[in-house]
């Protein structure tokens, strides 16, 4: 076992695990901590506790410090060199005629360096971009170009369900989804109805497919062919999978019946498939 703690750096940012070095600390504290850019300030979200050396990928980087009252205004003062950052690197890029949208300003904890996050249709040469940067801010400067899910996390903010993106809540890393979850969901392949406000496939598909797959080892699919407890054959033509619930459509009644898969025996099962059409159409909502 070893004994880390684990901090984040940003609000819906990945936890990272560091050796404590023998100092104690509690959730919501402020430590400082070295990592592979150098010093950092960070959020305690799991206290001093211990885990098997196998959950550990690589060598761990120390904790330096609980955050000082010096620290805390270094980090404040950052926060504010970020702001002034983005503004001048809007009106630069607005300068240069630029394709690109600024998103977000990292300033590193012992003003290092400037990381400028922005998404851009296409490839975009900044190099006389960067030239004006370094020369307003005397520092290192570096920009990355982030897809529109990345974006999101970022910024923030409310989903179709009312709730905070869970990107931006609590998700470290982004999950694949694909057209496949929604189908098998029985979800109209919509693409307002099924995708986030990145525009792309919403994170929840990801949270529900588990059960969903197990549901549907024990529901027969529409198409499936069925014999209904007096012994009737029919075709299911609706199925709901959380429910239980299914209509048969049987040769005796134009209007189908309503069931619930423990009263049917499936005589052959169907599948839930995606024709190749509608993955052409909607792969774009399967990026990052």
């Amino acid at each position: 076992m070893v004994d880390i703690i684990g901090v984040r750096f940003k609000a819906g940012g990945k936890v990272y695990y560091f050796a404590p070095n023998d100092i104690q600390v509690k959730t919501g504290d402020q430590v400082i901590t070295e990592t592979a850019r150098g010093l950092e300030c960070g959020e305690v979200i799991i206290a001093n506790k211990k885990v098997p050396k196998s959950d550990i990928s690589a060598p761990l980087k120390n904790v330096v410090r609980i955050a000082t009252k010096d620290d805390l205004r270094i980090a404040a003062a950052n926060r504010k060199k970020e702001e002034k950052a983005a503004a001048v690197c809007e009106e630069k890029i607005a300068l240069r005629g630029l394709d690109m949208q600024l998103v977000d300003v990292e300033c590193t904890f012992d003003n290092s360096k400037l990381l400028f996050y922005f998404t851009a249709e296409n490839r975009v040469d900044f190099r006389e971009l960067v030239k004006d940067l370094a020369a307003v801010f005397r520092t290192r400067i570096e920009l990355r170009q982030i897809g529109v899910r990345d974006k999101a996390k970022m910024l923030g903010g409310i989903g179709i369900c009312g709730r905070e993106f869970c990107c931006k809540g609590y998700l470290a890393d982004f999950q694949p989804v694909s057209i496949k979850m929604a189908k098998e969901q029985g979800l109209s392949l919509n693409p307002s109805k099924i995708s986030g406000c990145c525009g792309r496939l919403m994170c929840c598909l990801k949270h529900e497919q588990n059960a969903y797959e197990e549901l549907l080892k024990i529901t027969p699919k529409n198409g499936a062919i069925v014999a209904l407890a007096d012994g009737t054959k029919g075709k299911v033509v609706e199925t709901n999978p959380l429910t239980g619930v299914l209509k048969v459509l049987t040769e005796q009644s134009e209007v189908p019946v309503k069931t619930t898969r423990d009263d049917v025996t499936v005589l052959k099962d169907s599948r839930i498939k995606v024709n190749h059409e509608e993955l052409k159409a909607l792969r774009e909502l399967e990026g990052q």
